[in-house]
């Protein structure tokens, strides 16, 4: 007799909790989900995109980031108005210099874990300014870590 295996408890709930608010982010940033797998492919590919790494420059991306990522701060609470108190001075033009003039380039925007919503303000941004392929790689630099994919430092 097959068994199925199931997952009882706080477990549960927590990643029913943590998949709801990630689609509820993704529906209201209208942006689309890479997966880490799919991300290491496409660089592997050499898929023409911006990787945006949205961490801390000193307490992250300078320790380690995925490969050719450019760092730009986001932070965590919902940033619906623009607030350069909260991107390190920078400004939404800022942010579309670095994403480039190309609006149907792939985007692709990641943090720290699925919890962190850094990557949801980057990619809803992005929207914002009118790019068409925008990604969040929810798992972030700790997923990419867990699947032992190479990462860079800042020398």
């Amino acid at each position: 007799m097959a068994t199925t295996g199931f997952c009882f408890g706080k477990k549960e709930l927590e990643t029913e909790a943590n998949a709801v608010k990630l689609l509820r982010e993704v529906e209201r940033g209208g942006y689309k989900i890479v997966t880490t797998d799919e991300l290491k492919a496409w660089i592997d590919q050499n898929k023409d995109m911006v990787i945006v790494d949205t961490m801390p420059y000193e307490k992250s991306y300078k320790k380690n980031h995925v490969k050719g990522a450019i760092q730009f701060l986001f932070p965590i609470p919902d940033m619906n108005t623009w607030d350069t108190g909260e991107t390190a001075g920078k400004t939404k033009e800022d942010y579309q210099k670095l994403l480039g003039p190309d609006k149907n380039k792939s985007i692709v925007v990641y943090c720290g874990f699925v919890k962190c919503t850094r990557s949801h303000n980057g990619a809803a941004w992005a929207k914002r300014l009118g790019y068409t392929n925008v990604y969040r790689h929810p798992g972030g630099i700790k997923a990419w870590k867990e699947a032992n994919y190479p990462t860079e430092k800042v020398k």
